[in-house]
Formats: structure tokens, sequence, C-alpha cells
């Protein structure tokens, strides 16, 4: 049996013909750049986050530069964020010329530690980011209050949890603003590249979408220096189609890694746990296990494929090396790079299909 980590022809024969209804409809008004897809998906998006705006851009990484230059956030300021995540968070923070400041991630769900906040805020301190890693949102409620405290911004970086919630809210409505990709295998992806913004502050929501357009908001006037950073239309038409089917796609993931935790409660694998209050809607499954590349090549050998999300931690990249971070700073994130392996993971994968990982990597580790 083949067990690929995502599989997104799986997803996309079920809805081939909307997809195709959709793309066609953006060819017939040759809506190619902005257009009524994007409006619709705009609107759309930002009701189903709990939003008054989204400003949908070209990417993820873009959604988070644009939001960190619409608070004016540049050189001289600092920005905290977790030391484990994608690069794209830190990366952002670096191209608006601000520094990133990074923080530990708690041992069970692999998320930014509140606890370890206070001491990271400076006089320089513009932001804090929490990551929404794998698809579990952070503990939001005390990074909040701890920002409202200090007069920081809270930007979401969502990028993996399309659809979570925490008490009872979206991610993308619980800080000031949020940053969404929608990456083609993101929970809730694109056909391509494409990414989007969710605010409530109507301020934020008009500065970013002069930004994402040449820094203008009508033909030829500019009054921000902004770049090209639109969706297209057919990405637009494509994640409306998609939308639609979101929420039931979050639960067949959720079956999915039910499966994975009831299979491996008493193995050698540790899981990582979900926080109270957190719905999770497991972009990615991710365990822990030591000898992780003897365990990934055997578990190739059997045709199963695994990923690694993040083998080096942020704080030891050569990017970031004039940040002056070295190994040992920041423990939890150290260790888990060394052990963590993905699983695969897609709404589509089959219960026998994760049940032949379930024995191939119970062996392994036994």
């Amino acid at each position: 049996m083949k067990v690929p980590l995502v599989d997104l022809a799986a997803t996309h024969s079920e809805i081939a013909e909307e997809l195709r209804s959709a793309i066609d409809i953006v060819f017939e008004t040759s809506a190619f750049a902005g257009g009524p897809a994007v409006q619709e998906f705009e609107a759309k998006f930002a009701e189903y986050c709990g939003t008054e705006h989204c400003v949908a851009v070209g990417s993820g990484t873009a959604a988070l530069e644009i939001l960190l230059r619409a608070y004016a956030i540049g050189p001289g300021d600092e920005v905290i964020l977790p030391a484990h995540t994608f690069v794209a968070t830190a990366a952002a923070i670096s191209l608006v010329g601000a520094k990133p400041v990074f923080v530990d991630v708690r041992d069970t769900t692999a998320n930014l530690d509140p606890a370890l906040l206070a001491a990271a805020i400076s006089d320089s301190t513009r932001a804090i980011i929490p990551v929404h890693l794998y698809g579990q949102p952070a503990e939001m409620a005390p990074i909040v209050e701890l920002a409202r405290q200090r007069g920081i911004l809270v930007i979401e970086d969502a990028c993996q949890a399309h659809g979570a919630t925490y008490r009872g809210k979206r991610v993308g409505s619980l800080g000031n603003a949020a940053a969404f990709s929608f990456y083609p295998t993101k929970n809730l992806g694109a056909a391509g590249e494409a990414g989007g913004i969710t605010t409530n502050d109507n301020e934020v929501a008009k500065r970013a979408r002069m930004l994402r357009d040449h820094g203008s908001n009508r033909k030829y006037c500019h009054e921000l220096v902004g770049r090209n950073d639109r969706i297209d239309g057919i990405q637009a038409g494509v994640l409306c189609v998609k939308l639609a089917h979101l929420d039931r796609w979050n639960e067949m993931r959720r079956n999915v890694a039910i499966g994975y935790r009831e299979g491996l409660a008493n193995s050698n694998v540790r899981l990582l746990s979900v926080a109270d209050g957190c719905d999770h809607v497991y972009h990615l499954f991710v365990i822990r296990v030591s000898n992780r590349d003897r365990v990934m090549a055997l578990l190739k050998e059997q045709g199963i494929h695994t990923g690694i999300h993040y083998p080096v931690p942020l704080h030891l990249q050569l990017a970031f090396a004039d940040l002056g971070y070295q190994e040992g700073d920041f423990p939890v994130t150290e260790k888990l790079a060394k052990e963590i392996v993905s699983l695969p993971m897609y709404p589509h994968l089959q219960a026998q299909q994760v049940d032949f990982v379930l024995a191939r990597l119970n062996d392994c580790v036994e």
C-alpha cells in the first residue's frame, strides 16, 4: 500500500465539476486580476471568520508583510514570534526592516508559550505574532491580555488553521488582524499561490488593499509605495468553491486524527496534546519519536511518506544569524526539531490507510 503525505487529487476529484465551472466563469468574464470572484471570496471568507474585512493577496507571506506595513511596523521595531514555525513568519518581519524576537514553545502543544512572553517584551516591541501551528490555535487569552496591558498589537499567523476555533471564535478574529495562506496543501487551498488578511480595523483594511495594489485605491493615483500582491480571479474562484466544503473536510481530518490517536495511545510514540478551548483542524498530524530519521526511512520503505515541520529552528537558520541567537537558547524548540514527524494527513485518507500507517509505525518504534 502506498500512502502519500498529502493527496490533493483525491480532494479535487470530489469537486471537479464545481471547480471547472468556477474557472470557466473567470475566463468568460476575463476578470483575471480582481473582479467579481475576488470580491465574492473576500466577502464570504470575512463572514466565515467573523470579521468585517478580508483582503485577498498573493500569498501568506505577503499577507504577513502587508499587515506589518499597514501598521507602520519597520526599522527600530521588534516583533515577538515563536522559534518553532515556518520561516515566512520571521521573514516577513525582517522584510519590513523590523527585528524578529523569538520565544520558546510549549513541549505539550508546540505552540508559543505565553508564560515566556513578558520577558521578551522591550520598549521597542510593537507586535506579537502567535502562530496557530499544525492547525491548533495558540493559547490566545493570555497573549491578548498581556498585549492589551502593554499596548502591543496581536497579529495572528493563521496560515495553517483555516476553520479552527478558540473558545468558540474562529481564528482570524482573535487578535487585531490575521494572515492566512491558501497554498494548495492547506486546509483551504487555492490552485496556486494565494493568501488573505482578516481584520475588523477599517483603516488597516484600507491600507492593506492599497499596499497590495501599488499603493493605489484608484487607477494611476498612488498614495503609498505599494507592490503587486493581488490575488487572481482563478484562485479566488477556486477558493469560493472550496470554502463551502471546508468545515466538512476539517471534520474528516479530525476523524483521521482520532484514528491515529487511538492507535498510538499505548505505543512508544509521543503525541502533541490539544489545549483547553482549542478546536484543532489538523493541517498536520505531528508525532514525536526517538531515532526519527531511522523511523522515517523504514516507513518510506513500506510506501508511507512522512515529513518534518520543521527540522531547523528559526533561531539557528543562517538567514537570522545576525540576530545573535545560539544553540541552547530555546531548548524545547530544539528538541522538537530532532523528534517530530508529520504523518500522512488529508481529508480523504482512508481508514485502511490509517491502519496500515499505524501498524508499520508501531513496528518501527518497537
